[in-house]
């Protein structure tokens, strides 16, 4: 590198620098609005005047919010993290093994099998809303956990993403496999899913935050205020505390919570996952 090359790197470093600050900024200073305010008074958190931190903190709000006996929030927290856990857990067990056929498994059109599933990612998701609804109530599932947990289980996002870290892994390990006895399943299970956990734990968090985030279809389904998720509850503080924004930041915090403790636990695992998913196998 010549001694011209570093100082025309600066500007671009610097200009890099800024807008990494910048993008910063922007996502966390509406989290820390969301906090801060959930610790403001009453009277604090309606006034006109901007205070990004509050004068006087208090956890009034939080006392509230959860000792009030027409908002089980803690019921539809524990609504949100069963239905996401298996919801994820079925997302992972549907796209994995389908991932694996059309990766690694020699099926007739497989490549047509394929195209029909990403021909799937190109409908918008609310065009099945009617259709799911008709179904789960044929099955009698309607204000059940039942209807959170299976409709969207086998999307196609979640069979392509792990259906690219199938075809790049090296056949060589099924190989070696197979030549010490192992059947088609001992491959699968004991090989090939470990290999693949990058791609697997990323699309169990992603599975598990699309349920957790769910909004409209669990308004279409659960009538109850007990079955209830949590998105779907708080969205009756919308209506009955209006200007209550510290109650609305109070449970905006709660529902960040478990979403932010499992990214942070899954976070390596989603690094490798979407840095090694894209590679062409």
């Amino acid at each position: 590198m010549t001694a011209t090359a570093a100082p025309r790197r600066r500007p671009r470093r610097l200009a890099l620098g800024t807008t990494l600050i910048l993008l910063t900024v922007v996502f966390v200073l509406p989290l820390v609005l969301m906090i801060s305010t959930s610790f403001k008074s009453v009277q604090e958190a309606n006034a006109l005047t901007f205070t990004l931190l509050p004068q006087d903190p208090t956890t009034t709000a939080y006392a509230e919010i959860l000792g009030n006996d027409r908002l089980p929030v803690l019921r539809w927290l524990g609504n949100s993290l069963l239905t996401a856990v298996l919801h994820s857990a079925l997302v992972v067990v549907v796209a994995t093994t389908a991932a694996y056929a059309l990766a690694r498994l020699y099926l007739p059109l497989r490549n047509v099998l394929l195209g029909m599933v990403l021909a799937t990612m190109f409908v918008p998701g609310v065009i099945f809303l009617i259709p799911h609804f008709l179904i789960v109530n044929q099955l009698g599932w309607l204000n059940s956990y039942a209807s959170l947990v299976v409709p969207s289980a086998a999307g196609a996002f979640g069979v392509v993403l792990v259906r690219q870290f199938f075809a790049g892994i090296d056949p060589a390990y099924e190989e070696a496999a197979r030549l010490d006895g192992a059947n088609a399943w001992q491959v699968f299970h004991r090989i090939m899913v470990p290999l693949a956990m990058p791609a697997i734990a990323t699309l169990a968090v992603l599975a598990f935050l699309s349920s957790w985030n769910d909004f409209l279809w669990p308004v279409f389904v659960l009538f109850s205020t007990d079955m209830l998720t949590l998105p779907a509850g708080l969205a009756q503080l919308q209506g009955e505390f209006a200007s209550r924004y510290d109650l609305l930041m109070a449970g905006a915090v709660i529902a960040s919570v478990p979403v932010l403790a499992v990214y942070i636990f899954a976070q390596r695992y989603v690094i490798d996952g979407v840095s090694q998913g894209g590679v062409k196998g």
